[in-house]
Parts: C-alpha cells; sequence; structure tokens
C-alpha cells in the first residue's frame, strides 16, 4: 500500500468521524435517537467521559493520558512501518488504528468526552445498551489487521 494511501486512510477516518460528531453534537435533542436500516441501527448522541464502555470515568485525566500514549505509540509503529516494503496489511491495520485513535483523543483533549453516537437493536440485550462511533470500530478492525500481520521477527 502506498504511503500516501495510508496517511489518506487514517486522515480520512478522522476527519469522517470528527465530522459526523460535530453533525451529532449540533443535532436538536427532539431529532435523536433517530433509527436507520429497518431499526436496526440507532443514531443517538452519548457522551462517553471515560475510555471503553465509559471505563474511568471518574479519572478523566488518566484516560486522556493513557490515549495520548496510545496514540503516540501507534504513530510510532505506523511511521516505523512506512519505511518496510510489503505487509501492506500491517500498514492498513495501523492506519485504521491512527485515524480511530486520533479521533477519539481528540474528542478527550479537546471536549473532555467522546462522542459516541451509534447503538445497534439486535437479539442479545445486553449489547442494545452500547453506543458507539466510527472510530471504535475502526480501531478494533485495526487492531485485529495489525495482529493477525504483525513479523513474527
Amino acid at each position: 500500500m502506498a504511503i500516501g494511501i495510508s496517511i489518506f486512510l487514517a486522515a480520512g477516518i478522522f476527519f469522517g468521524d470528527l465530522w459526523i460528531k460535530n453533525r451529532i453534537e449540533e443535532a436538536e435533542e427532539e431529532s435523536l435517537p433517530l433509527s436507520c436500516a429497518g431499526n436496526r441501527i440507532i443514531l443517538k448522541k452519548y457522551h462517553n467521559t471515560g475510555a471503553m464502555l465509559n471505563l474511568g470515568a471518574s479519572r478523566r485525566k488518566a484516560v486522556a493520558a493513557i490515549s495520548v500514549l496510545f496514540t503516540a505509540l501507534v504513530s510510532a509503529a505506523f511511521v516505523l512501518s512506512l519505511g518496510r516494503r510489503g505487509n501492506n496489511a500491517l500498514r492498513v491495520g495501523l492506519a485504521l488504528l491512527l485515524g480511530g485513535s486520533f479521533s477519539n483523543t481528540y474528542d478527550r483533549l479537546k471536549r473532555k468526552y467522546v462522542v459516541d453516537y451509534l447503538s445497534f437493536q439486535v437479539k442479545w440485550r445486553p449489547l442494545r445498551r452500547f453506543v458507539f462511533n466510527l472510530s471504535d470500530f475502526c480501531i478494533a478492525i485495526g487492531a485485529f489487521l495489525a495482529a493477525l500481520a504483525s513479523p513474527d521477527e
């Protein structure tokens, strides 16, 4: 994967998710929640003051610091991957991780919370109460790809 495409992917995730988060924040309260895809996807506004599943909500500064550290580590791994030939799956995984982590870290530093907006109406009731954003999915998929594609060195 070309360097430019990797950078474009990470930047696209960051700016795309930021755009969606801004639209969700600007939405009138009476317009949300909004059902989509035959009521399977619910758009709503949720302010996550902690990490995943709102863990650490009472320690927002620590969560933000860990988020910055994680983003710095992913950034370093991404930059190092740019100098290596091949292993495009690793580069794509790192680009997804980077775009997602930058977006959520930006929220933690700028807004003091992460804007989550996607929920799913599924048969398993406990999953219905979780709210996600695009960056969350990119981080999960990116971590999976990076783990699968990591060199055995």
